[in-house]
C-alpha cells in the first residue's frame, strides 16, 4: 500500500516517515493515555476490556477507535424497579420476594407477572 513499507529484506518504514505520510493523507493517530477499562454495553451483556490500549485514528473528520486489551463478557442483571415490585404485591397479595421472582421470570413484564401469580 505504501512504498517502502514492505518486508523485503526485512526492512520496514521509518516510523517518523510513516507518520509524515499519514499526515499528508489527512490521517491523524493518537493514543489515549491512562485508560483503565473500556465497557461496551449491549442488550444482553457488557463487554469489559481491562488493561486497554486505545488508539484514535481520524480520517477526513471521522474517528475510528482501536481497542486492544483483556476482554471478558458479563451478562446483564435484570433491574426491577421498586415501584413494579410494589404494584405486583398490591395486585396479587404476595410477598416482596415472590413479586420480585415473578417479575424476573417474566423478564420485567408487569402484566405477565400478575397473571402468573394470580393463576398460581
Amino acid at each position: 500500500m505504501f512504498p517502502g513499507m514492505g518486508g523485503i529484506g526485512g526492512r520496514g518504514m521509518n516510523p517518523a516517515k510513516m507518520k509524515q505520510m499519514m499526515k499528508q493523507m489527512g490521517i491523524d493517530v493518537k493514543e489515549l493515555k491512562d485508560v483503565q477499562e473500556v465497557v461496551i454495553k449491549t442488550a444482553d451483556s457488557n463487554i469489559i476490556i481491562e488493561n486497554a490500549n486505545v488508539s484514535i485514528m481520524t480520517v477526513q473528520g471521522s474517528e475510528t477507535y482501536q481497542i486492544v486489551g483483556d476482554a471478558k463478557e458479563v451478562p446483564k442483571e435484570l433491574e426491577i424497579p421498586a415501584e413494579d415490585i410494589k404494584l405486583v404485591m398490591e395486585q396479587t397479595g404476595v410477598s416482596e420476594d415472590e413479586a420480585r421472582k415473578a417479575l424476573q421470570d417474566s423478564n420485567g413484564d408487569l402484566a405477565e407477572a400478575i397473571v402468573a401469580l394470580s393463576s398460581a
